[in-house]
């Protein structure tokens, strides 16, 4: 059993919880620890979810199961073209992968961006991640590249569109 929750202050810690948990299996394969280590300080601290909580840059959904957290997504419409939402985030704890959650999340987000009248939803997919096969199999396809710096790093993205 399952419920979708859009997260608030309390829910940072969690967030932040299921992120570290769920980075570090996914990106050990692609990236060196320390480019992980990194940018889980800088994509996960306190402050910045915190921020993006209070000031609405993105909504936080909480997926839970029989009560426990154990899956979020993070969405928003993009700054540079808000007729085009992205999803910034989608992490699920490894021992729930395999379960529909992550559908489950994406087909809220997707609501959600219906619900404001928009038609467009974007992601960022590092081009090495396993993850590009399920966003394809979501209805999602490459739309272009993009190189992003962050820090002395580089996130090496594809940028995955749909249309709704």
């Amino acid at each position: 059993m399952y419920s979708i929750r859009t997260a608030s202050l309390n829910d940072v810690e969690t967030i932040r919880r299921i992120a570290d948990k769920t980075w570090w299996e996914a990106y050990s394969p692609i990236l060196e620890k320390e480019q992980i280590a990194f940018m889980l300080g800088e994509i996960y601290s306190v402050e910045k979810i915190t921020s993006q909580i209070e000031d609405n840059t993105q909504t936080y959904l909480i997926l839970e199961e029989d009560g426990k957290s154990v899956a979020f997504a993070a969405y928003s419409p993009r700054d540079e073209d808000p007729e085009i939402y992205k999803l910034h985030k989608l992490y699920c704890l490894p021992e729930t992968q395999g379960k529909g959650y992550g559908k489950i999340l994406i087909n809220a987000v997707v609501q959600k961006t219906l619900e404001a009248g928009k038609h467009t939803l974007d992601l960022n997919v590092n081009r090495y991640n396993k993850a590009k096969d399920f966003y394809e199999r979501m209805g999602f396809s490459v739309a272009y590249e993009e190189d992003i710096p962050i820090g002395p790093y580089w996130m090496n993205d594809y940028v995955m569109r749909k249309e709704l």
